[in-house]
Formats: structure tokens, C-alpha cells, sequence
């Protein structure tokens, strides 16, 4: 997760680097040090634990839409700040009540994230990327995995998510190199789900994260649980829990209201319950 020294601005030391906004059943996050490209210090890694802990637990937020202020995703770790933090045991960003928003110490997030990138997105934004669900960047965004040319690795799961997402080659051929990719390159392998024209990427993520967020809480959280678990422990773990947990949903009151809309012909109106 090392990225680019910050660059430029000064900005107020205690201004919060995350904004939080409720829209609906979707929580917005946003990184917010425009003034630095969004370059991660140890106050936005931590703020940004703490809204993915919120959007774990709180019953009512459905979906998680991550974005960012400005012109830039994020020019990574703002190096000054963060790697004097670093301790024998590694660096410690999650705070009481956080989660770790790149989920490598084991823990798992159970809502789905979507993900909208622009301008420069750099190591941790990528890894934030690979550890959402669905991405959508606008036509200006480059990516950049550049640890090596930082005399590190990549800390935040891209080693393991992305040969798994875009194939061997291709995860080789910009993680051992550090080389930038284009948003069309980023789809073209399937880091990037959908490239939308410059300044687009917001709305049409909010548009999908919506789109999630009218269906069916606790299915979707099934859904999502059961991929992640084929990925984990593979295929017959998975498959495994596929009729247990159908069971599990058909006592719920959100396969009532299911079945009634499709009876009755009408959008249903799912309480996550």
C-alpha cells in the first residue's frame, strides 16, 4: 500500500481526511485531502477503518459507496506520516469500532462495496479497488502498482487479489514492473468492471450501488458471503452451504415480501428482516 509522496497544499492538520454521508440505505466515504491528491496519512487510514466498521454494523446501511474529492482516487501512502507508525509487528490502522477496510488480518466485511475511481490511483487505491466489488473509473484514471520501485511489496492484497482477478501474466506483468495502466487496460484485464466518460464515475456508481441496495438485504449478504467463501476455502465449501442457507432466507420476512410482490405484480419493498 505505498504509494507517491504527498504533493502540494497545506490543509488544516485536524480537518477530518474521510467524509461520511447517508444516502438512503448507501453510506457514502469519501477521501477527502484533495490538497494532497488524497494521499493516506495515518488520520485517513484510520477514519476510513472506522466507516467500514460502521457500514458492518449498522443494519440500515445496505451498501458501501467508496469515492474520492477532488481530481485524484489517491496518490497513495503519505509516506512522512505513515512509516514512522511502522513497528516490528507492521502498521496498526484500525482503531476501536474499525475494520480494515483492505480485509488482510482476517477479517471480512459482509456488505458489498462499489467503487469509483479517477485522475491517479496508486497502490492502496488499487488494493481498495481489488478488496470492493464493483469498480467503475472514469476514461482519466491511471493505476499504478509501484511498490517495487519503492524497495517493498504490495501489503494490502494485491500479491494474492490481483492474479486472482486478472490472471497470472497480467498481475506479473505490473506488479514486478510498477509500470501505470489506463482505465481501458484496467478493463481489458478486469480490474475495472465499467469506464465511464471523465467525471461520470460517481454517478453511475451511486446508480449501482442503489440498484443493490433495493434488493433484498440479507440475499445479497449471502450472495456476497458464499463467493467470498468459494474463493477462500473453494468450491465444495461453498457449495456446501448453498441449501442451508436457502433455508435460512425462506424464513425470513424479506422472502415473504418477495413472494408477494412477484404475486401481487409489484416492486417489492425488502425491511432486511
Amino acid at each position: 500500500m505505498i504509494g507517491a509522496d504527498a504533493t502540494g497544499g497545506t490543509g488544516a492538520a485536524d480537518r477530518p481526511r474521510v467524509s461520511i454521508e447517508r444516502r438512503g440505505h448507501v453510506l457514502l466515504i469519501g477521501l477527502d485531502r484533495p490538497e494532497k491528491r488524497n494521499a493516506a496519512d495515518l488520520r485517513m487510514l484510520r477514519e476510513l477503518s472506522l466507516a467500514y466498521g460502521r457500514l458492518d454494523r449498522d443494519p440500515e446501511l445496505r451498501v458501501g459507496l467508496v469515492f474520492a474529492h477532488g481530481d485524484h482516487f489517491t496518490a497513495g501512502l503519505d509516506l512522512g506520516d505513515v512509516m514512522p507508525a511502522v513497528t516490528d509487528a507492521g502498521l496498526d490502522i484500525v482503531p476501536e469500532g474499525g475494520l480494515h477496510p483492505w480485509q488482510v488480518d482476517g477479517t471480512a466485511l459482509t456488505k458489498p462495496v462499489v467503487i469509483a475511481v479517477q485522475g491517479t490511483c496508486l497502490t492502496l487505491g488499487v488494493e481498495l479497488a481489488l478488496a470492493s466489488d464493483i469498480v467503475v473509473a472514469d476514461s482519466s484514471t491511471r493505476f499504478g502498482q509501484i511498490e517495487v520501485s519503492r524497495a517493498i511489496l504490495p501489503f494490502g492484497g494485491a500479491t494474492t487479489r490481483l492474479p486472482r482477478r486478472v490472471g497470472w501474466g497480467d498481475a506479473m506483468r505490473y506488479l514486478l514492473t510498477g509500470d501505470l495502466l489506463d482505465a481501458e487496460e484496467a478493463r481489458r484485464i478486469g480490474l475495472v468492471q465499467e469506464v465511464v466518460p471523465e467525471g461520470a464515475a460517481f454517478d453511475r456508481a451511486l446508480a449501482l450501488a442503489e440498484r443493490i441496495a433495493s434488493q433484498a438485504p440479507l440475499a445479497v449478504q449471502a450472495t456476497l458471503a458464499n463467493a467470498r467463501l468459494a474463493l477462500r476455502e473453494g468450491e465444495a465449501a461453498a457449495e456446501a452451504r448453498l441449501q442451508p442457507e436457502l433455508v435460512r432466507l425462506l424464513t425470513s420476512d424479506d422472502a415473504r415480501e418477495g413472494l408477494a410482490a412477484f404475486t401481487e405484480r409489484r416492486e417489492a419493498r425488502f425491511s432486511g428482516s
